[in-house]
């Protein structure tokens, strides 16, 4: 006789968001449980004959519901995020007490465990770098998490800056003054900003200059204190340009740094100083490095394989 799990739901509205759209969640459950998950009315049912897979489905659930009451709402990245964690309390904690809260914007949660131990990184430690390919949300996070900081009042100023590795074409050739060339470098930060607040308060933040620009190139000899700086792209940083980035954080400033190992620009002779710095400062305490991988990837599941295929290419 099959052994069937039947949960009853109190809100209903919550169920369709447990099922997410076209019950794309309900297929995750399944994935994940090896058994099939029905809906009706405001119940929900898992065939799966297992009491050890009932339970944990029952875990899974009650987790998302208190997940919910704090506006984290069910996806495919949570759920399986939760199914990880079950047995390991601490990555529960960090699933449930990390987010990310703009001031007048709203909460950003976490998508996966990594995620969630890079916003802790970002939120207990004054440097944190978070490494890994495209897609993952470390720029992203990083953004958010400096808005969050800036807007609340805790750092006076956000500095945008990364190296300028030119691909064919010379920044003296491009059109405007030093902040305009610089500006498509920096797209990315952009395009998380525009994602999280109004064009409108970018564009005051910048006039009020609480928003900068600073070429990495033009960093030395500047004491960065009171600001929360953000480094992209920093697989693309020397050395000595890491180094130097480094020493230039000051007193009450936070300082995030990200980069993708795989995609660097710089000429064959050059030693990226991603690289090196993640080996020399991995030990150091104060300092947090959160490492993410394709399976981390929270952008568009089709970026999960195509890195995969790379990098099966690149083991052959």
């Amino acid at each position: 006789m099959q052994n069937n799990l039947t949960i009853v739901l109190e809100d209903r509205n919550f169920l369709g968001q447990l099922c997410g759209a076209n019950d794309e969640n309900l297929r995750v459950f399944e994935e994940i449980l090896g058994a099939r998950v029905l809906t009706r009315g405001n119940e929900l049912t898992i065939e799966s004959g297992n009491e050890e897979t009932n339970e944990q489905f029952r875990e899974m659930i009650e987790h998302l519901v208190e997940y919910a009451q704090t506006g984290h709402l069910p996806g495919p990245d949570l759920i399986r995020a939760v199914a990880g964690s079950l047995n390991n309390q601490s990555d529960q904690t960090l699933l449930k007490e990390n987010f990310i809260n703009i001031p007048g914007s709203g909460k950003i949660f976490p998508r996966g465990i990594h995620q969630a131990y890079y916003i802790n990184g970002m939120s207990t430690k004054d440097i944190a770098f978070g490494v890994g390919p495209a897609g993952t949300g470390k720029t992203f996070l990083a953004v958010a998490h400096a808005l969050q900081e800036v807007l609340g009042k805790k750092q006076k100023k956000l500095i945008l800056t990364r190296p300028v590795v030119e691909a064919g074409e010379s920044l003296g050739y491009l059109p405007g003054d030093l902040v305009q060339k610089i500006n498509p470098y920096l797209r990315p930060l952009y395009d998380a900003m525009d994602a999280l607040i109004p064009c409108e308060m970018i564009n005051k933040l910048e006039e009020n200059r609480i928003i900068e620009i600073a070429p990495l190139a033009y960093m030395r000899g500047r004491n960065l204190a009171n600001c929360y700086i953000i480094l992209d792209e920093a697989q693309n940083t020397t050395r000595e340009q890491m180094k130097m980035f480094l020493t230039r954080i000051g007193e009450n400033s936070k300082a995030v740094i990200t980069g993708d190992i795989t995609q660097i620009d710089l000429p064959s002779s050059r030693k990226s100083g991603l690289l090196h710095v993640a080996k020399i400062l991995k030990h150091i305490k104060d300092i947090h490095f959160s490492f993410f991988d394709a399976g981390d990837v929270v952008r568009n599941p089709l970026i999960k394989k195509i890195i995969r295929a790379y990098e099966a290419e690149k083991d052959r």
